[in-house]
């Protein structure tokens, strides 16, 4: 009998009678590191801005509250906007292809960001990244889903999540130092270029696999064998918002799906907008360089976020085995032991120390990826994977990415004038309440622009910008990480009904 060919038009190597072809182990895992490796060109473009973001604000006179904007909302606008289109692309068209003409676009205005010369310029460059990003997680979560059967599927998730660790690392870094030794500009044209060289490499390597492949138990070729891959509806706007209407049942309408959504969002609120100013408090309250700020951040979020990423995945698929409740109790542990130890560690008084202490929380904090992702792909078919993460990442990206770092400088900024006004100020609770209620006689933005007096002010003027900006940044940091606590509690609501809710989604793929 005729071997049937996959979407790709490429006959598989392997297959199995009336399901889907096998794919070696180690081909699988090739895959999986390129889809590392473009997820990881992801964060480095992503988030390069808050390491360099201290010197654009003073390049281009910026406040916090257009450098929070820069680094969320212009970015996750589109990105979200655009990312269920994309999905809905992904679930009929070749995947491989999305993913990189995706990186071409999304690695091209990231070198594009270092021509610009005002803030609308600046902001219209990191729009067009967003575009391009739109279409990396939502092919490769479906993709990864039908490479790796779903007891595998959290541990596959987090292996591909490590970008999100190793991005921020090495963004930091190369950022950090080029900006120091060169400008930011040369730092977002270096970290922008090489994403096209990989794109083509993605395209070279990966194959594309029948929908649903990881569903059926695989087994070696036989002669006879052919692949038959589920039958796609016809393509009408009715059809499409009906698959949009029957995803967003399951995200919004299964009680333990909707707390990890909200889960997922409200840490990642807090982790975005937080994480946005870390890299500019090191500088403003410490006084380091970029260089070296960007090592300590970027090998800090390497090794702790790095572990946590990891070991939410394999300790939540190993756990799942005696009990799916572990799905959303580990996350919720982990948010909840991690919150005290981060705010302990920002309000020291020595970086030393401050990043001595930021090793250990992350290993708690990330925990809450892999297995979010995984409970949602395993509560949809195989057909709609793509879709549910399109889903996920819009509400995540809009309301997390798009407003934790505006709402983060925008806070700074209110902060910064109140301490501006009253630099005798103690306790943060003192000064949130301060901030919107005593607008001051001063404006902190006149007289420091850029969070910096001018050049030949007096001594007591330039000690005051750079006193009230370091003690705002610190507090704004510390506000946001309070999110994790409230995370925390819905990823605990989660669990009830976990164990109902994964029985019977493993009853419909039976």
């Amino acid at each position: 009998m005729a071997q049937a060919k996959t979407p790709s038009g490429a006959k598989p190597p392997f297959s199995q009678a009336g399901g889907p072809p096998l794919y070696s182990n180690g081909y699988k895992a090739a895959v999986l590191g390129l889809l590392l490796a473009t997820y990881t060109f992801n964060f480095i473009d992503r988030t390069i801005i808050a390491t360099i973001g201290q010197a654009i604000k003073v390049d281009l006179k910026l406040t916090d509250t257009q450098l929070g904007l820069l680094g969320g909302l212009y970015f996750a606008l589109l990105y979200t906007l655009l990312g269920i289109p994309i999905a809905r692309m992904a679930e009929r068209w070749n995947r491989v292809t999305i993913i990189s003409v995706s990186l071409v676009i999304w690695s091209g205005f990231t070198a594009l960001c270092g021509s610009a010369s005002s803030f609308a310029q600046l902001a219209l460059y990191r729009f067009g990244v967003g575009v391009g990003e739109a279409g990396c997680s939502p092919p490769s979560h479906s993709l990864i889903s039908d490479y790796y059967e779903p007891k595998k599927r959290a541990s596959a998730l987090s292996i591909y999540s490590f970008g999100i660790p190793l991005g921020t690392m090495f963004g930091a870094v190369a950022g950090g130092w080029l900006a120091q030794e060169f400008s930011w500009r040369v730092a977002f044209v270096i970290v922008g270029l090489p994403g096209i060289l990989l794109a083509v490499l993605v395209k070279l390597v990966v194959k594309e696999p029948p929908r649903g492949h990881s569903e059926v138990k695989e087994r070696p070729l036989e002669a006879e064998d052919v692949v038959i891959e589920p039958a796609k509806p016809p393509f009408s706007l009715v059809n499409e918002f009906k698959e949009l209407g029957a995803v967003m049942a399951v995200l919004f309408g299964k009680w333990p799906v909707l707390h990890m959504m909200l889960g997922v969002t409200i840490a990642s609120f807090g982790s975005y907008g937080s994480g946005a100013f870390v890299p500019p408090y090191f500088v403003r309250g410490f006084g380091l360089g970029l260089a070296q700020v960007g090592l300590i951040v970027g090998l800090i979020g390497g090794f702790s976020a790095g572990v946590g990423t990891l070991v939410g995945g394999f300790l939540t698929d190993w756990s799942g085995k005696r009990s799916a409740k572990w799905y959303a109790l580990v996350p919720a542990l982990g948010l909840l032991i991690c919150t005290p130890i981060y705010i302990t560690a920002y309000l020291q008084t020595d970086w030393k120390m401050l990043a001595l202490i930021l090793l250990v929380p992350g290993i708690f904090h990330y925990t809450y990826l892999a297995p979010t992702f995984g409970v949602v792909q395993n509560s949809v078919e195989p057909r709609r994977r793509a879709t549910a993460t399109a889903l996920l990442f819009f509400f995540l990206n809009l309301i997390a990415l798009g407003g934790g770092p505006w709402f983060t400088g925008w806070l700074i900024d209110h902060l910064a004038q109140f301490n501006f006004n009253h630099p005798g100020s103690t306790g943060i609770f003192h000064a949130l309440g301060g901030a919107f209620t005593e607008p001051g006689a001063a404006s902190f933005t006149a007289q420091c622009p850029g969070g910096l007096a001018p050049k030949g002010s007096p001594a007591d003027l330039a000690a005051l910008c750079k006193g009230a900006m370091a003690r705002s940044t610190q507090q704004g940091i510390i506000v946001l990480l309070c999110f994790y606590a409230w995370a925390a509690l819905h990823y605990a609501l989660a669990a009830i009904g976990m164990v109902k809710h994964m029985r019977e989604r493993a009853a419909a793929q039976a």
